[in-house]
């Protein structure tokens, strides 16, 4: 059986694409760099990531975009011998406006190089493209209306306009023709995530509706004519958790239809796992698979009956099991050259002013403060278990108290919680906790700490953290000493999607990491010499 979700952790909006008997998966990443993580599998069950393809200032720079803005559901397809990547770079999220910005990408294998960006519109998110058995290739994105009374985290249905529908001149390098609004999607609203796949002369449009949140489903239509009229399926959503509140896989929608080489469908989707008793996702949302069945009526149903998704999905061949590995992840950077694969960083393509890998330890090089939209020394990996103890070495000397690094569990400027090294007037060397726990607009600090523990004036400092479900709980060690507990349990729950802000406002998933500021401006150096992730339930 398949084990959802396939992609736990952070992954949303999954685009999947079948090669011969090689598939993939591309996701968003938002404001987290590199741009785009695509997966790689032979059996729909296991994945393994082999790329982010967004790796310089040509083809992303998000230094400045507001939090859960970047990267919006890219789409991934394979034509011409080659792989084709359309994505979104939203500038900005609050308010009437999006600027959402489209580009294409191209590559001849999965792990490149991958070219520099084709620009094509900015008239909205979620772009796809539709390769047809003609020749012709379509680009299709969701069309924004800013004239509405939609604010940020609140969207109301006459911002989300329909589904634009233009062709693409790949020759020429831009849109060509008429765009058409071929589908304003169904009653339930919010249309988005276009998706076209074509079976025996019919042309079928999966989209997302009813926002990312509780509501969220898959919308699916069918035309003849590729620029419409599409009626819509039987059952409206095929796949949706919407009228479902015990639901195992909530919020459930966005995703994309995808054939075996023996003709079995299987469609992917997103979704959460809220932490008991509460509508918090620190996971964030999820990638899930669920196999389908073609109907007599020419429609897609799933396999199971009904539109809500099954957790355990049997497997193409009937034997793939999912390995769902609860084994520590163990970094030591001693030796290493480049970041390990499950590590990334905040907007910035210039990586070397944030971090380095010096042969002995992984140096972060302090810029602006945790949660700076522009400049933040910060490198994380994602949380993919409802528990897990993290742990890192430090060594760092600060000499103000505008310096600081350490450990934190991260969402975004005004969600997170650290335990950081440095600097107090009379008492040097000490350590702290700042917590930022869901403070939205404003993003204030507070210390739960009430007095800071005095350290040694030099050498290494071990930080851990131990998130269990919506608790937090921070420890600490001097060299090789026992590990002391230090401040109160925090609120991990927090750290969540619909934590602070509320459902509709963060779009993203808790990371933990390692993380230094400066404000000063010196640029003072942390070290880092490991890197431990050690999961619990899952």
């Amino acid at each position: 059986m398949i084990r959802n979700p396939i992609l736990p952790g952070f992954n949303p909006d999954p685009s999947i694409c079948r090669v011969g008997d090689d598939y993939y998966i591309a996701t968003s990443t938002f404001e987290w760099y590199p741009g785009v993580q695509i997966h790689h599998s032979r059996d729909l069950a296991n994945w393994t990531l082999v790329t982010r393809p967004l790796t310089r200032a040509s083809q992303l720079d998000m230094r400045g975009n507001p939090d859960s803005c970047g990267i919006w559901a890219p789409c991934l397809s394979f034509a011409d011998d080659k792989f084709w990547l359309v994505y979104t770079d939203v500038k900005r999220l609050d308010g009437n406006f999006k600027d959402a910005h489209n580009y294409i990408v191209t590559a001849p294998v999965i792990e490149g190089p991958w070219s520099d960006p084709v620009y094509v519109n900015s008239s909205g998110f979620d772009p796809s493209l539709f390769h047809d058995d003609d020749g012709r290739k379509w680009f299709l994105n969701m069309l924004w209306n800013h004239r509405t009374e939609s604010i940020g985290g609140q969207p109301k249905h006459p911002a989300f306009a329909g589904i634009l529908l233009q062709q693409w001149d790949h020759e020429a390098g831009k849109l060509v023709g008429p765009a058409w609004n071929v589908f304003t999607g169904s009653p339930h609203g919010l249309v988005e995530g276009p998706h076209l796949f074509k079976r025996d002369g019919w042309y079928y449009m999966t989209t997302a509706e009813g926002g990312t949140g509780y509501d969220h489903a898959v919308t699916m239509a069918r035309s003849r004519s590729i620029d419409g009229p599409y009626e819509l399926h039987p059952q409206i959503h095929p796949i949706t958790s919407k009228d479902a509140p015990g639901a195992v896989l909530p919020r459930a929608g966005h995703g994309q239809i995808v054939e075996t080489p023996d003709g079995q469908v299987y469609h992917t989707h997103l979704c959460s796992r809220p932490l008991p008793g509460m509508r918090r996702s620190p996971l964030g949302r999820e990638t899930a698979i669920q196999k389908c069945v073609w109907r007599d009526d020419g429609w897609l149903y799933l396999a199971d009956g009904g539109p809500v998704p099954s957790v355990d999905v049997v497997a193409p061949d009937g034997k793939a099991k999912t390995d769902a590995s609860l084994l520590p992840v163990e970094r030591n950077f001693a030796g290493e050259t480049v970041l390990p694969p499950e590590f990334q960083w905040l907007r910035t393509p210039v990586p070397e002013r944030i971090f380095t890998l010096t042969g002995k330890a992984l140096r972060l090089i302090a810029r602006e403060s945790i949660g700076s939209w522009y400049e933040q020394a910060l490198v994380a990996r994602r949380q993919e278990h409802f528990s897990f103890r993290a742990e890192t070495e430090l060594d760092f000397n600060p000499d103000t108290f505008q310096q600081a690094a350490g450990l934190t569990h991260y969402y975004n400027r005004h969600k997170f919680h650290a335990l950081a090294v440095t600097h107090h007037e009379t008492l040097g060397r000490v350590l702290t906790i700042l917590s930022c726990p869901g403070d939205w607009p404003n993003g204030r600090v507070i210390y739960p700490l009430a007095d800071p523990v005095v350290l040694p004036g030099n050498g290494p400092i071990g930080l851990a953290m131990d998130i269990d479900l919506g608790a937090i709980r921070f420890q600490y060690r001097v060299g090789g000493d026992a590990w002391r507990p230090v401040g109160p349990e925090l609120d991990a729950s927090v750290i969540s999607d619909e934590g602070g802000r509320g459902e509709h406002g963060s779009f993203t998933g808790a990371f933990a990491g390692m993380f230094a500021f400066d404000t000063s401006g010196a640029a003072r150096a942390a070290d880092f010499s490991r890197f431990a992730y050690i999961p619990g339930a899952a």
